[in-house]
C-alpha cells in the first residue's frame, strides 16, 4: 500500500486550515485547538513548513502564522515533501539510499516511471484543491501516458 506518512497527513491539515483564514494569522496553540492536533505535532510542522518557505511567522500581538503564497500556488506534493523528504515510492527512487538489488533489479525503471507518475499527480493537486472537497467527488488529473514521461 502507498501510504503517506501521518505527519505528512497533519501537515496538510493544518495547511488546509490556514488555507481556508488566507489573510490571517494564527498562532500556534490556535493551530492545535482549531485542527485538534496536539500542539508537539504543530510545533514541529509549523517549523519544518516555516523552513521551506511554505508559511510565514510574525511575532507580536497581531503575529502568528499564514500562508506564504496563495494556496492555488502551493501544490499537495510541496507539503509531503518538506515533511517526509523528496517523494520517493520505493526505495530506489530515493536519492540518499540505495537498495541491495539495485545494480540487478529488473523493475527499477518500472518504479522510476511509477514514482514520476505519483510525483506528477502530486504537483498538479494544490492546496485550493482541498478546500472543501465534497467526498462524492472525484478528481480527475490530466496524466500524461507512459510513452511521454
Amino acid at each position: 500500500m502507498l501510504k503517506i506518512s501521518k505527519m505528512a497527513d497533519y501537515a496538510t491539515v493544518l495547511m488546509v486550515y490556514c488555507a481556508e483564514h488566507a489573510g490571517q494569522s494564527w498562532s500556534a496553540s490556535e493551530i492545535a485547538l482549531k485542527t485538534q492536533l496536539k500542539m508537539p505535532t504543530v510545533s514541529k510542522l509549523l517549523k519544518k513548513l516555516l523552513k521551506v518557505g511554505l508559511l510565514t511567522s510574525m511575532r507580536g500581538v497581531q503575529g502568528g502564522y499564514q500562508l506564504a503564497r496563495a494556496p492555488e500556488r502551493i501544490s499537495i506534493a510541496a507539503i509531503i515533501s518538506a515533511i517526509d523528504g523528496p517523494i520517493a515510492v520505493t526505495e530506489c527512487n530515493q536519492r540518499e539510499k540505495h537498495c541491495e538489488l539495485e545494480r540487478d533489479c529488473g523493475s527499477r525503471s518500472g518504479w522510476l516511471l511509477i514514482n514520476q507518475a505519483v510525483e506528477s499527480a502530486l504537483n498538479k493537486v494544490y492546496l485550493i484543491d482541498m478546500l472543501a472537497v465534497p467526498t462524492s467527488s472525484v478528481i480527475h488529473l490530466n496524466l500524461k501516458s507512459s510513452s511521454s514521461l
